[in-house]
């Protein structure tokens, strides 16, 4: 089983990679599939191979492939969209941890909103601090609310309902060797 499970961790690695070449313009933080894919890894794979997936992906970023939304590189550390990158991390662990305990839709709701939440606190926060400080570009909470959760959440907000139906519909496909059998799935 964990052969398959480093695959699809693999295989969630590079569609978060390709997810960050699928973009919507926004002003500010760019809205991709990253995040999509991220919180379905955490979702699908569990919290250990969902974070797996996405720690790959961010090792990868970070050596200088440039497979983030605005590049990659050690460097890429001190761009203001970096703490999203974070969040990913921290979201596919936690949903991935919630998920595990039932998968209704419900459960997995409420696993995708934790993402949610999780991705944009960091986020937020890391793009204030950086743009602040490093950056001395000061911004205000009005400035980065606005365009860092207002311009991009109601559609992760949307996706993060799609994510928890698709993840419905493939985990027993995808994770039949972790059901109790008296488990119905919902």
């Amino acid at each position: 089983m964990k052969l398959r499970y480093m695959i699809y961790s693999a295989l969630f690695t590079a569609l978060i990679a390709i997810g960050a070449y699928i973009r919507i313009p926004v002003p500010v933080v760019p809205f991709t599939l990253q995040f999509q894919f991220a919180g379905l890894s955490g979702l699908l794979l569990g919290k250990k191979y969902g974070a797996a997936a996405v720690a790959a992906y961010l090792l990868i970023g970070l050596a200088g492939v440039p497979i983030f939304a605005g590049g990659g590189g050690p460097g890429y550390v001190l761009m203001p969209t970096f703490g999203y990158l974070i969040g990913f991390l921290a979201g596919a662990y936690a949903a991935g941890a919630i998920s595990a305990r039932r998968f209704t839709y419900k459960n997995l709701l409420a696993a995708g909103f934790v993402f949610f939440t999780i991705v944009y606190a960091t986020g937020m926060a890391y793009f204030f601090v950086i743009t602040n400080y490093y950056m001395k570009s000061p911004i205000g909470l009005g400035y980065l609310f606005l365009h860092c959760f207002i311009a991009t959440a109601p559609a992760d907000a949307a996706m993060t309902f799609l994510s928890a139906r698709l993840a419905q519909k493939l985990i027993p496909h995808m994770r039949l060797d972790v059901y109790p059998p008296y488990l119905e799935i919902k």
